[in-house]
């Protein structure tokens, strides 16, 4: 078990006056235990308590579920995982269950009156998650390091004759090479106007031509932890409209990033890069949120939007990624990841931003 991260957990829970709580989500077990447990449809819980008895329930399927350090209660397949569950729990206390634990276990625990009451403990996890520690932050620090690297050979690539679709395939080449252990999502490869749809899917037989916009959106796992990062290149050549939205949206990028420090709003970080675009016209063609965090899983609890009044504090790991999408034409997005830090932040990707024609 990763102790201070239970015990900052059990704070949390404190603070809501929980004294018990199920983990059932696979990244949170991940994050507290260090073991990966992928359950399918059989029942798993860590059931923290604020006496440290902590247990996992877990089907003997998963034998290398033993190496968590807690008291593990083994399930199989001709038990009723649940009752063998409400067996345990402290029926007159409030218990806490986080997030996508299907209703047929959920359901099953309030109709044994397996607590006093129920509450989602989702909050509680997640913004301990938010923080990241110091091993944390060196993994993603070399996970954006390879995502720098993969960058690199994809640029190159995109001045050959390749459609959307062999891109993608030859990014998974790539991350094979480097040792990461695959895509942190499906990446994006978009050319011309399908680069105007911010999550646009990659298409085979999708072609270039010269004066198209390549979006490049990408990121991979390393020892479990993810990056994403967005460039934006041109092919042959780049017209002054396409180079005048490339040039904005790069420095709304900056503008947003040279913002970042304790005590700042994330939706003061938005409003940087929003009003930056929309000062030069092209504010409607912003359509989306600035950023999101990302640890564990790509998209974590916690975005740098207009609607998130939060505060930057050191250690929220977070996309910077404005875009401006004009509908037939092209689309532009240029993506990092950036730490807040005591003063400011860390950058953690390193490829240029300079405008790129490949030839």
């Amino acid at each position: 078990m990763h102790q201070n991260r239970v015990k900052r957990v059990l704070e949390g829970m404190a603070k809501e006056n929980l004294t018990q709580m199920i983990v059932s989500d696979p990244c949170a077990i991940f994050y507290l235990t260090g073991v990966w447990i992928h359950p399918g449809e059989r029942m798993l819980a860590l059931y923290l308590t604020q006496s440290g008895k902590h247990k996992l329930f877990v089907n003997e399927l998963f034998p290398y579920a033993a190496d968590v350090e807690a008291e593990k209660i083994w399930l199989n397949d001709n038990q009723d995982a649940v009752s063998v569950l409400a067996d345990y729990l402290e029926k007159d206390k409030t218990l806490g269950v986080d997030k996508n634990w299907p209703s047929r276990f959920l359901i099953g625990l309030i109709e044994r009156h397996a607590g006093s009451a129920f509450v989602n403990g989702s909050d509680i996890i997640d913004r301990v998650r938010m923080v990241k520690d110091a091993e944390e932050l060196d993994i993603m620090r070399k996970a954006s390091e390879l995502n720098d690297i993969a960058m690199g050979k994809m640029v190159k690539l995109a001045s050959e004759d390749l459609d959307e679709a062999a891109m993608g395939r030859k990014l998974g080449e790539i991350w094979e090479e480097l040792g990461a252990e695959g895509h942190s999502f499906e990446p994006i490869m978009a050319y011309g106007p399908n680069g105007a749809d911010p999550h646009h899917t990659t298409v085979k037989g999708a072609y270039k031509k010269p004066g198209d916009s390549v979006v490049i959106d990408m990121g991979c796992i390393y020892k479990s932890y993810c990056s994403d990062m967005t460039r934006t290149v041109f092919y042959k050549s780049v017209s002054d409209e396409a180079k005048k939205v490339y040039e904005i949206t790069r420095d709304a990028n900056l503008k947003a990033i040279e913002k970042i420090k304790p005590g700042v709003k994330f939706s003061e970080l938005d409003a940087a890069a929003r009003d930056y675009i929309t000062e030069h016209g092209y504010g409607k063609y912003f359509t989306h949120r600035l950023g999101h965090s990302i640890g564990l899983e790509d998209h974590e609890v916690g975005d740098v939007s207009a609607v998130n009044h939060d505060v930057v504090v050191p250690g929220r790991v977070f996309s910077i990624e404005p875009g401006i999408y004009l509908p037939g034409k092209l689309g532009v997005r240029v993506e990092d990841l950036v730490i807040a830090t005591e003063d400011g932040c860390e950058v953690l990707n390193k490829y240029t931003k300079d405008l790129i024609v490949v030839e």
